[in-house]
């Protein structure tokens, strides 16, 4: 049976965003599939003890640009510490992700092109016509996903994707499940292909 990666994460996060396209080499080269599951961390913090950003101590959040930055060089990855729509509202965009899965298309392009527009391309995710764009220029019908995005049953699949990110005890993101063992962090994504190769 082919391996299958649950992949929990955040559109505005930027740890996901350092890590989102080195997954999707990672599934590639071993021949994994990726489930996408956009959650909602205002949700799965209280749960799980984690603080959002403008609540965390100064002194974290001062080290938090520090890493970022330290991990941007590393990985040769750019990234803009302080983007200008930083925190945006990734609702209507992750409801976008969550019509491609129920309509069974891979979201993949379409997640890199969102997180990308936030850190390095200083887009409005919470924009409508931004969203638009961003789907067009992954081959997709920005209107029409947009439309999709609004239904009801797809709300519900995003709310859902929370609810099973909570049940499954993620507590952050990204948050990558390999069958039973659980990766917290793009800082882990070595581990996880080890495990891929087990």
């Amino acid at each position: 049976m082919d391996a299958r990666i649950t992949y929990y994460f955040s559109l505005i996060s930027p740890w996901t965003y350092l890590g989102d396209g080195r997954l999707r080499d990672i599934a590639a080269k071993h021949g994994a599939a990726i489930a996408y599951r956009p959650m909602q961390l205002r949700k799965v913090f209280p749960v799980s003890g984690g603080l959002p950003l403008p609540k965390r101590a100064p002194q974290r959040q001062e080290y938090r640009l520090i890493e970022l930055k330290r991990w941007s060089g590393f990985l040769d990855i750019p990234l803009n510490l302080k983007p200008k729509f930083f925190p945006a509202d990734e609702t209507k965009a992750a409801c976008m992700v969550t019509a491609l899965n129920v309509q069974g298309e891979d979201p993949g392009a379409f997640v890199g092109a969102v997180l990308g527009a936030v850190w390095t391309r200083e887009m409005d995710i919470a924009d409508t016509h931004t969203l638009r764009q961003l789907a067009g220029e992954v081959g997709l019908d920005g209107d029409a996903l947009l439309a999709r995005a609004e239904d009801p049953a797809v709300r519900d699949a995003y709310q859902g994707y929370t609810d099973e990110a909570i049940a499954a005890g993620v507590f952050g993101a990204p948050f990558y499940v390999l069958e039973d063992e659980k990766f917290w962090g793009q800082d882990r994504l070595d581990f996880l292909e080890r495990a891929l190769t087990r």
